[in-house]
């Protein structure tokens, strides 16, 4: 079974533009999240997704593999979809580009998952030990089945309670695996889904178009950079190591 990697980066982030060449510790965020990619897969099976010219030459310099595509792609996982129309597998792990704390360890997880569910929608979660994430509008929350299938996924605090206090959660951490039917269905819609519009969670399209998505347990070392705020403190943990 042939697995690739694809990186989705864009330059137009409404909350961080040019987030993908944010520098960090002297290196851009991007090279920093393929660098963590190649240590679980061979770097002839990674590429990084992009329609912006800076980013691709960014990538270039550094020796990273850059599939180009379309500048209309409505998410990340769009952007794969047409990354896959290029780059021919039999499963695509989408990371996200904004992820560069992950823990190639936690790759392999959701690989390994992918293979042991064939044919299935695979998204990495982890636990949330914190209010502030909890509460964060920029943290996906997640609340799944005993089995791990997905049951809804929210930026607001979730699950709840009556004393509207933080008692357990769980986070979404952007490492995906998609096969090919599934990754075609999505990017089939030429617009969002009605609660994915809502919500800015894209793995919301595939609940809303009928599908069960698995999610399975990963470190905690993921912290996604969604604005320069979280750059900070990424860079302050980074130090830190």
């Amino acid at each position: 079974m042939k697995t690739v990697i694809i990186i989705p980066a864009r330059f137009q982030s409404s909350r961080f533009p040019g987030k993908p060449l944010a520098d960090l510790l002297g290196l851009p965020m991007i090279v920093h999240v393929w660098q963590k990619c190649v240590q679980a897969l061979d770097a002839n099976l990674v590429y990084v997704a992009t329609d912006d010219d800076r980013i691709r030459d960014v990538c270039h310099s550094h020796g990273i593999q850059v599939v180009m595509t379309r500048s209309d792609c409505l998410t990340g996982t769009d952007r794969v979809f047409d990354a896959s129309l290029q780059v021919q597998a039999d499963l695509y792990l989408n990371v996200q580009g904004d992820e560069p704390m992950l823990d190639p360890k936690d790759i392999q997880v959701v690989l390994d998952a992918a293979k042991q569910f064939p044919g299935e929608i695979i998204n990495a979660t982890s636990e949330i030990d914190n209010e502030i994430d909890y509460l964060s509008r920029t943290v996906p929350k997640v609340v799944a089945r005993p089995d791990g299938r997905l049951l809804y996924m929210s930026r607001a605090p979730i699950p709840g309670n009556k004393a509207a206090s933080f008692v357990t959660a769980h986070k979404q951490v952007c490492i995906y695996a998609f096969p090919p039917k599934a990754l075609s269905d999505f990017a089939s819609c030429q617009q969002k889904t009605a609660l994915e519009e809502i919500e800015d969670i894209e793995i919301l399209r595939f609940l809303e178009l009928g599908y069960e998505v698995r999610m399975v347990p990963v470190s905690q070392s993921s912290v996604a950079v969604d604005t320069p705020q979280d750059l900070e403190r990424v860079r302050v943990l980074m130090q830190a190591v």
